[in-house]
Formats: structure tokens, sequence, C-alpha cells
């Protein structure tokens, strides 16, 4: 690398972020993960309470416990700086809870 080479290369202009552009801090998406995980865990023990009152049944502890597990372990997970796989995992495992309660229990 030679001397004029070295000079451009530090002073060449570092883009700036666009003011328009809003992203979330990694602290914030944890905060905010936590949250959604926490409403999730709370909405899922509203349902369970209500399905385990209009009928009793193995299969509905079943699936809403598992929900309630998954909304546990995404909490963690975005306690630990994982916060794309915790939405991920809340994303699809609401889905599926759901999507087993509408198919599976009659």
């Amino acid at each position: 690398m030679s001397t004029s080479d070295h000079d451009q290369a530090v002073d060449a202009p570092i883009p700036a972020p666009e003011a328009e552009e809003r992203r979330l801090t990694p602290r914030q998406a944890r905060q905010l993960r936590i949250v959604l995980s926490s409403v999730g865990m709370a909405a899922m023990a509203v349902v369970l309470g209500l399905r385990i009152a209009s009928r009793s049944s193995v299969l509905v502890v079943g699936v809403y416990g598992l929900a309630l597990i998954l909304c546990g372990i995404v909490i963690e997970l975005s306690r630990n700086g994982r916060t794309r796989l915790g939405s991920w995992l809340l994303g699809i495992g609401l889905v599926a809870a759901i999507g087993s309660d509408w198919l599976l229990i009659p």
C-alpha cells in the first residue's frame, strides 16, 4: 500500500445514517421481545384457564403448557441477546399453538 493509498483510505468520508431510518438498539430489541413474550405468556395463561373451565382435556393443558414454556424460553433467549431467534420462535410457536388448538382440540 503506497502513501497516497493510505491517505485516501483515511480521508474517505464515512456515510452517515439517514435521519429517517429508525432502528432499535440491541437493548431496545431485547426489551421489546421480553415484553411481547410476557404479554404472550399472560394471554396463554388466560386462554388456558378459559379452555380448562369449558372442557377439561390433557391436550388443552399440553398445547397451552408448551406455549407457556415457549414464551419463557423466548424471554431467556432475549435476555441473552438472541433476539432474532427468539422472535422467530415466538411467532412460529404461537401460530402453532393457535393452529393446533383450532385443528386438534374438539
